[in-house]
């Protein structure tokens, strides 16, 4: 699902477009922004494929985040439809000019109030590594309540013959909770 363009006070969040392929892989490529991804660090050709992906709104999974000021795309938000009825989740990745400046909470809660007041949604959930303390602090920060901590449960191959897993804090905030914080 293609979501409508939203402006927040120093960002647009809308689709990405074919001219965004540049500014994308000025993160997308830097392993100190993508360790904590799943996919890891891209290549052009992946980079590409993810911005023309989404592009397409059956598809579309994450959205670009662009200053207001002077249209520069400083990362993107991912926003889509979890395995659960009325179920999205979301998550954010920032070029590290742009880190720790509010971009991340500020787009996360424009997301929460698209997602609750626009959609009907029932439930948004995010997740992180425990490793990557500023994404579960953006995710406290939204008012998301951490609702678990698995062990071990994402694998990331073996180096050397020794199997690598992830764990994972699991944070969810349900429209009732987010209704009761924002009226």
């Amino acid at each position: 699902m293609l979501i409508q363009p939203i402006a927040t006070q120093r960002l647009h969040i809308r689709p990405f477009r074919d001219d965004d392929l540049a500014q994308v892989c000025a993160y997308s490529t830097d392993p100190s922004v993508m360790a904590y991804m799943g996919e890891g660090v891209l290549s052009v050709a992946q980079t590409q494929e993810f911005v023309q992906q989404n592009q397409i709104a059956a598809e579309t999974t994450a959205y670009a985040l662009v200053l207001r000021t002077d249209n520069t795309l400083i990362g993107h938000m991912v926003f889509h439809p979890w395995f659960a009825p009325r179920t999205y989740e979301i998550g954010w990745v920032l070029h590290p000019t742009y880190q720790r400046q509010g971009y991340s909470t500020e787009t996360a809660a424009a997301l929460l109030r698209y997602g609750f007041a626009t959609l009907a949604l029932h439930r948004i959930i995010a997740t992180c590594q425990p490793e990557n303390i500023a994404s579960y602090r953006v995710m406290e920060k939204i008012g998301m309540r951490r609702e678990g901590h698995f062990q071990q449960c994402i694998y990331r191959g073996s180096v050397e013959g020794v199997d690598q897993w992830w764990d994972e804090y699991f944070y969810a905030l349900l429209a009732r909770e987010w209704f009761a914080q924002n009226t």
